[in-house]
């Protein structure tokens, strides 16, 4: 493979020794040099080189990873019902875009939807099944909630997977219901797995148009790695994620977490081949709840499950939303490093929304690190004001504070609750304001550059990656996104209007802006 030089560039390389650069030569997909000069290498390009693009003084910076998304269900978002605020204003709405569907399904089918937001609806209020019933009442029905932690189903949907009156709640779930009736409102808390075993699965042609689209849009927003952090994940899912690149659907690197389950059950096989690229698997998926007002799991059900994690070599990936929840989590990994100390364990809180200095300190003194998503400052800022705890407010998302007190923390967009765009997570984190202008504890901003890390070098530390990838220096992946500006040197404001002109993986073009 012949060399390729990217040339009058303004190389941002996240690498402390040498920060900024001019050129870039790659060599069989790694990057073999990076120059402060044009000129001379301009001049051997003339009698030995092949390729050369030039940048046009355009930024380059390493391939953007997000840290924290759902490769499968951002898939199934384009071949779904987008029932978002964007979309969505009212249930009116919503039943509008239903009965579309259904006259366009043959009776019995599936619908499936997902991104509603009660807090966006006129009614302020969620769904119900009688709701649905009225746009749907032939098709069994489902629409997945924004935060993808609660769904709900109309009454043919409920009968299909078996929920009544009379049903109890499952192990970590809970069914709402009429207040006065008992009835189920068909809105359905912590169930996600166990609905989706009885809805119908997407048809192997939507699959796969789903996950072309989603590699494209990825492609398009300059991210080249992810980690799917999907509780579901399991070895046939590994599977599944290399033959969609193998078939050019994906072009993203992808490291995975397992399930719980599927974790328990690797352990079993022998000499389980799980780490090879560009798809691999790196931690397993915990998540911390109180869906039926208990902590679930228990901490001493926690305890066990993170020192079974860590004493196998794994990552522990644990979701914990309220300051209890990051607590457990923090107990959890502690008493894993004490039974058997380890300096260079990759234990991860994922979003980690409150966490006050004292608990930021507590992280950073056990090396725990911190997968947040900036990016919901910005589209759900305006609901986080009106709704979240002022006891809690004041510690949202607190990356400044977490930073400040040595906790290495990575970016994420939690696609597809939100969408991926790293810039958009960018500019959260650097101006701590919401999409209606409103700011969100402005002092907890950070430096664009700072912000810039979250996506790069951060992020490939919290992967596990970083000898391969998140800053440009020899040796690693020539995963690169060109942008049309700098977003270290720009105005705060002008960062979410930044575009990737071209994203590139094993230095070669896998999307061009036309």
């Amino acid at each position: 493979m012949s060399d390729l030089l990217l040339v009058n560039a303004n190389v941002i390389t996240m690498h402390p020794a040498f920060p900024r650069a001019r050129i870039i030569r790659i060599k069989n997909g790694e990057i073999a040099s990076v120059s402060a000069d044009d000129t001379p290498s301009l001049r051997k390009c003339t009698s030995s080189q092949k390729t050369l693009i030039d940048c046009q003084g355009k930024t380059v910076v390493p391939g953007f990873i997000d840290a924290h998304c759902h490769l499968v269900s951002y898939a199934n978002s384009f071949v779904t019902l987008d029932v978002g605020p964007r979309n969505v204003s009212s249930i009116s709405d919503m039943k509008n875009i239903v009965s579309k569907a259904a006259r366009e399904l043959p009776p019995g089918t599936w619908i499936k939807g997902r991104g509603y937001d009660e807090f966006y609806l006129a009614e302020k209020r969620h769904p119900t099944r009688w709701d649905l019933d009225s746009a749907s009442p032939a098709h069994p029905v489902r629409i997945t909630h924004r935060s993808g932690h609660a769904q709900l189903l109309n009454s043919l949907a409920l009968e299909r997977v078996g929920i009544w009156t009379e049903s109890g709640d499952p192990p970590g779930g809970l069914i709402d219901r009429n207040i006065t009736t008992g009835e189920p409102t068909g809105l359905l808390y912590g169930m996600d797995e166990t609905i989706a075993r009885f809805v119908s699965a997407t048809q192997n042609n939507q699959a796969q148009e789903g996950i072309r689209l989603a590699g494209r849009a990825l492609s398009a927003q300059g991210i080249t790695s992810i980690h799917d952090v999907s509780s579901r994940n399991d070895p046939d899912r590994l599977d599944l994620f290399r033959a969609w690149q193998q078939q050019g659907h994906l072009s993203q690197r992808v490291s995975m977490v397992l399930g719980w389950e599927a974790f328990q059950k690797v352990q079993e096989r022998e000499g389980a081949n799980l780490g090879d690229d560009p798809v691999r698997i790196q931690g397993v998926k915990i998540i911390i709840h109180e869906v039926t007002g208990q902590l679930s799991p228990s901490q001493s059900e926690l305890n066990e499950m993170v020192l079974q994690i860590h004493q196998t070599g794994y990552q522990a990936v644990i979701h914990a939303i309220e300051e209890k929840h990051v607590i457990a989590a923090c107990t959890a990994i502690e008493q894993a490093l004490k039974v058997s100390p380890a300096a260079g364990h990759r234990h991860r809180i994922e979003h980690c929304s409150v966490c006050p200095p004292a608990l930021a300190k507590r992280l950073a003194s056990a090396g725990i690190m911190v997968v947040t998503q900036p990016a919901f400052v910005y589209y759900n800022g305006e609901r986080y004001l009106r709704t979240v705890p002022k006891g809690d407010l004041k510690h949202l998302y607190s990356v400044a504070t977490l930073m400040r007190h040595g906790v290495r923390v990575a970016g994420s967009s939690d696609f597809p609750v939100v969408p991926p765009n790293p810039l958009i997570g960018m500019y959260g984190a650097v101006t701590r304001r919401a999409e209606n202008d409103e700011h969100i504890l402005p002092e907890e901003r950070i430096t664009p550059r700072q912000a810039l890390s979250l996506f790069t070098v951060n992020a490939a530390k919290a992967t596990n990656t970083e000898a391969s990838r998140g800053s440009i220096q020899p040796g690693k992946l020539a995963d690169l996104a060109i942008l049309s500006g700098d977003p270290t040197s720009l105005s705060a404001e002008a960062i979410k209007d930044i575009r990737v002109d071209m994203t590139m993986i094993n230095g070669q073009v896998i999307w061009e802006r036309r």
